[in-house]
């Protein structure tokens, strides 16, 4: 009995083994690729190293509990993310490029919002809110990928007030989450529609009037 127990144990271990040894596996990898693209580059800065490292570390612990499931799962989805956005912060620092790259700052935590969408919510009203909350955090990492692209010479908006575009698709993404809560029967349904729906309407005519110029 007690050898049969020492087997179902070792077995029980061995998942939660198999992933520390993966996630490690992949940030060493991540850490020693970024070392190797910085050294070759010419403008290799070792220092960054000690913020590299260990967000490697920080985005590794996470990723046990983001395989097992369940509740943890969640929270090893909130240490990923915090550690790649630490990484993220070395790379750039460690190859030289924090002037040119900072707009990845704003995209990786916009992911990192975004991505929580596949929790949703039981109760209409949480998930119609994160939900608006999510597709925003999206908007806002389109939003970083135009900056980059700005800062890359890739595209050029001249004069023009482009950031309303951005605006106005926020006043919609919230106006159609909004007029999405009409369907369910629900306390303060209506208080939360006009909650929503007022600031969209604002967000949107301020967006129309930066790209118009008015």
């Amino acid at each position: 009995m007690s050898a049969e127990a020492g087997q179902v144990l070792a077995r029980q271990r061995h998942p939660g083994a198999r992933h520390w040894l993966v996630s490690l596996a992949v940030a060493g990898s991540a850490a020693a690729a970024t070392t190797t693209v910085a050294q070759g580059s010419g403008h290799f800065h070792w220092w960054a190293g000690f913020v590299l490292i260990p967000g490697a570390l920080i985005a590794a612990s996470g990723g046990p509990l983001l395989a097992r499931g369940g509740g943890r799962a969640f929270a090893g989805y909130v240490v990923v993310c915090v550690g790649a956005l630490v990484f993220a912060t070395g790379a750039l620092l460690m190859v030289g490029v924090m002037s040119q790259g900072w707009p990845v700052m704003i995209i990786l935590p916009c992911l990192a919002v975004a991505g929580t969408y596949l929790w949703r919510p039981a109760h209409p009203l949480a998930r119609g809110l994160h939900r608006a909350v999510a597709l925003l955090a999206l908007s806002g990492a389109i939003l970083g990928g135009t900056f980059q692209l700005i800062r890359a010479g890739t595209v050029d908006f001249g004069d023009t007030g482009w950031w309303g575009a951005f605006m106005m698709l926020a006043g919609v993404i919230v106006l159609g989450n909004a007029a999405e809560l009409t369907r369910h029967r629900m306390p303060y349904r209506l208080q939360a529609i006009t909650l929503l729906a007022g600031p969209a309407v604002v967000a949107f005519l301020l967006g129309l009037r930066f790209l118009r110029g008015w």
